[in-house]
């Protein structure tokens, strides 16, 4: 397979469920983590390498070795293999998405911006979801009618913040998750719940509804919830370890245990909240955004701008979420009509996201 962003923690996991069934890595693209990179290349003696710089090529213990974007969608193209794990942060990770499709490739599908600013031309046929949530509303779907769809919020760095302390917190306290040890840019978006609506604009994709919602689950042990149109609901409870997503996306069925059972008794309590528009201002986009799902191109780039320029110092913690919306009005009567305009959009949402 080809493992794009391998050294961050989905990379890294998919890397122990492949050293686990044996499976081969064709190709590694990495970020900055040239030393751990190292390690994994000595370990799974991958064909060819990627890292987005070429001053940290010498730095890389192999001997095809090349840097930057477009030698990601060359190295996808010249591959046979029939598998891309995308783990890549970010818009960047659009193009991949797309050249993986192209090739006839399967996508274990982590980097979620692909859908949230493309989905509607995207083969999602071709993608399986990596996302805990995305694979609970899978995995609990039995051929029943479904009333509507929820996945679980952990509320981020922030949700027992009162909302007077918000406007001064730090960039040190919105990456203390409470629950998961994930990259910054993602962090953040937990905090201010962009990623969870991102996350319900990919599950409109991925289950052709708009009956979808969201709540909080402090525990972050119930990842998504089913409700029949019977009246009953069913949750999918899992210990929260990205190894279980990935093994069926990799393996598609799976036969022994990947995580360990939960106890419940040890749990001994759930508590669920809702998500107040008053702490999370961008969720007041959310009905919004699933009746008009190609406005996720505003979304993702003035949140890319907000997100990178408050970890800069630049701004301050609600600023990110006030960015988001200021560009999301400004853009109502934007819609891309290919591929090619997706581009544009989002250049035209960054420059306005950088004077605001």
């Amino acid at each position: 397979m080809i493992i794009l962003g391998s050294t961050g923690s989905i990379g890294v996991n998919s890397l122990r469920i492949a050293k686990r069934f044996g499976l081969n890595i064709d190709i590694l693209v990495a970020g900055a983590k040239i030393d751990l990179l190292n390690e994994q290349i000595k370990e799974f003696s991958p064909r060819k390498v990627v890292v987005a710089n070429s001053e940290d090529i010498p730095k890389v213990n192999h001997s095809d070795v090349s840097a930057g974007n477009a030698s990601i969608l060359h190295a996808i193209e010249e591959s046979d293999s029939k598998m891309v794990v995308n783990a890549l942060v970010g818009f960047l990770g659009l193009a991949p998405t797309l050249t993986a499709i192209k090739c006839g490739k399967k996508v274990a599908l982590a980097n979620k911006e692909s859908l949230v600013v493309a989905g509607e031309f995207l083969d999602t046929s071709k993608i399986i979801p990596i996302d805990s949530e995305h694979f609970g509303l899978w995995y609990l779907q039995n051929d029943k009618p479904i009333s509507s769809m929820t996945i679980t919020a952990s509320g981020g760095s922030f949700r027992d913040y009162s909302m007077d302390k918000l406007a001064n917190v730090t960039v040190e306290e919105a990456l203390n998750h409470p629950n998961w040890s994930m990259g910054s840019k993602i962090t953040i978006d937990s905090a201010t719940m962009t990623n969870k609506l991102f996350e319900l604009l990919e599950a409109k994709w991925l289950f052709g509804t708009n009956k979808l919602d969201a709540i909080i689950e402090t525990k972050s042990i119930i990842h998504a919830l089913v409700n029949f149109k019977d009246g009953s609901t069913t949750a999918h409870i899992a210990t929260p370890n990205m190894q279980l997503p990935i093994a069926y996306a990799l393996l598609g069925k799976v036969a022994e245990e990947i995580v360990p059972q939960i106890d419940l008794c040890d749990i001994g309590g759930l508590e669920f909240r809702k998500i107040e528009i008053e702490k999370y201002p961008i969720w007041q986009l959310k009905d919004d955004l699933l009746s008009n799902p190609h406005r996720g191109v505003v979304v993702n780039a003035a949140n890319e701008v907000g997100v990178y320029r408050f970890l800069k110092g630049e701004i301050g913690f609600l600023d990110i979420a006030k960015t988001t919306i200021k560009c999301y009005d400004k853009f109502l009567d934007t819609k891309a009509s290919n591929i090619h305009d997706i581009f544009e959009i989002d250049k035209q949402v960054r420059e306005m996201a950088w004077k605001i």
